[in-house]
């Protein structure tokens, strides 16, 4: 059984991230609603409590149950899960009268604790609570401080419980990754074996298990998530793998062509469906982001069984639903992170559909599944592909989509993309697109007055898509740009750059 550390979610904006950072260490983990909690089993290695948006001196706040894992397995608890555990069992937490955000410094380290080795005074790391441990219970002893929260980490004695109040999982947290590796492989004794290519024979061997010989069939879109998953699925059972890659009329401009050229290399059987006058029927008028997300999900799942039915003794769906839209997805259904969008390839089959699902990658996060691909010997092309969203530019359509806003949409997308590419910045962006804004705007062509559409244009950079800020493009290339968009794309006379970052605004604007 593959090593594990479980990590309870207590809602913590930051609980991927703690995850991303052992995945880093390769080491395996889970994240699970702290409501759900798992028991202990031979291959749980340690349990972490995140971080939380909830003072534990709330009515409502989060009461694990503690004693499931508390001197049975190692135990960090971070943040939140810090303060749970002080004032659980005796000690006492209070307000601060200073709100702790940011950046703090340690001058105190018990250079004699695991946890610590390696974590040097003075080291900076990242606050974020507003209430503070006043009092540690009596066996309880302080292992770090700063110089405004004395009981900055604490270790029970004789025990390997461990509580810190900042954040090591943060990149600001100079030493947060030697703390997390002390943990997990010092302190809980994990061996690091989670790599791209034990994943790839476990989830192989797994596959031809669950699946024999029945058949599959799987959507593809042409980006990273379904390519690899269809590659792996492609490798355990072969011929049985029907692919269907559905034209919905709001992809980029040439894309159904492109990657179904793509794919020929892959060897992949793979049939291109066009089904655009149907999205386009279905979506006329309407005007609501996620009544668009809706239509758009039910028109492919109606597209896809009706193509699905044509494949005598299909009984899987293969999908490349990944770990965060899992998360994600859980959250809506009783677990206490925030949903941001709904996610139409997470348990959103009807039922007449009849057929059992089947995710390789619903336990990988973006850049794991990437690094899959490249131990896969997928091309570059594909792997190196920016993010694309389900719906496509359905949500980058605000109001209502026509084939005609497409068609501009799809226009200024190119230059923009293209761009990146001629100037070689796209390798340096996450992710990137144009957005057609519902406003028309006045303008000068010539001697001529004209009343026209508005573009943003958007790029981030990110590692797995959780938090993002706004690419600092050159200038020269954004007046480059803008002026090929405005003279080439009819319909355009305004151009515009978002420079949001993500928390507050999201990286889509719908």
């Amino acid at each position: 059984m593959q090593e594990t550390i479980l990590i309870l979610d207590f809602g913590s904006q930051y609980t991927q991230l703690i995850a991303r950072r052992l995945r880093e260490l390769n080491v395996y983990c889970e994240i699970i609603p702290w409501n759900k909690p798992r028991e202990l089993t031979e291959n749980i290695k340690g349990v972490i409590f995140s971080g939380s948006p909830f003072s534990v001196r709330d009515e409502k706040s989060p009461v694990p149950q503690i004693e499931l894992y508390k001197g049975k397995v190692p135990l960090l608890g971070v943040c939140f899960g810090a303060q749970f555990m002080a004032n659980h069992f005796g000690g006492e937490v209070l307000p601060s009268k200073i709100r702790e955000y940011g950046r703090a410094n340690l001058d105190f380290v018990d250079d004699t604790c695991d946890l610590l080795k390696g974590v040097r005074i003075n080291s900076q790391v990242w606050m974020s609570h507003g209430d503070t441990i006043k009092k540690i219970p009596a066996d309880f002893d302080v292992i770090c401080s700063t110089s405004d929260v004395e009981y900055a980490g604490f270790k029970v004695k004789n025990e390997a419980t461990y509580g810190i109040q900042f954040h090591p999982e943060v990149y600001h947290s100079e030493d947060g990754q030697q703390l997390l590796k002390n943990f997990i492989v010092e302190i809980c004794g994990c061996q690091q074996t989670w790599t791209p290519d034990s994943f790839i024979d476990v989830t192989i061997a797994k596959l031809r298990e669950q699946i024999g010989t029945d058949r599959v069939i799987l959507g593809l879109s042409g980006g990273v998530d379904s390519t690899v998953a269809a590659t792996l699925l492609h490798q355990a059972i072969g011929e049985n793998l029907y692919c269907i890659f559905v034209d919905n009329g709001l992809l980029r401009k040439n894309e159904f062509e492109a990657v179904l050229e793509s794919y020929k290399g892959l060897g992949l059987n793979v049939k291109g469906v066009n089904a655009k006058d149907k999205f386009y029927a279905g979506l006329a008028n309407e005007k609501d982001p996620e009544k668009k997300r809706k239509i758009i999900g039910g028109v492919f799942i109606d597209v896809f069984d009706e193509e699905s039915k044509k494949v005598e003794g299909a009984m899987w769906l293969g999908q490349g639903t990944i770990y965060p839209d899992v998360i994600e997805s859980v959250s809506a259904t009783g677990g206490p992170s925030a949903t941001i969008k709904s996610h139409h390839n997470v348990g959103g089959l009807p039922d007449f559909m009849k057929l059992k699902v089947v995710e390789p990658l619903k336990l990988l996060f973006k850049d794991e599944v990437r690094r899959v691909g490249r131990a896969l010997g997928i091309p570059e092309a594909i792997i190196g592909r920016h993010p694309f969203p389900g719906p496509g530019l359905g949500i980058r359509i605000l109001g209502d989509i026509t084939a005609e806003k497409v068609r501009i949409l799809q226009e200024v997308d190119y230059i923009f993309i293209e761009g990146l590419k001629k100037w070689k910045l796209y390798d340096d962006v996450w992710q990137a697109g144009a957005i057609l804004l519902p406003v028309q705007t006045v303008g000068v062509m010539g001697d001529e007055r004209t009343y026209e559409n508005a573009v943003a244009l958007r790029a981030v950079s990110s590692t797995d898509g959780m938090t993002a800020d706004w690419c600092h493009l050159p200038y020269d290339f954004l007046a480059k740009i803008s002026n090929e968009i405005i003279n080439n794309v009819k319909g355009i006379n305004r151009v515009t750059y978002d420079i949001s970052s993500k928390p507050p605004a999201t990286i889509e604007w719908e």
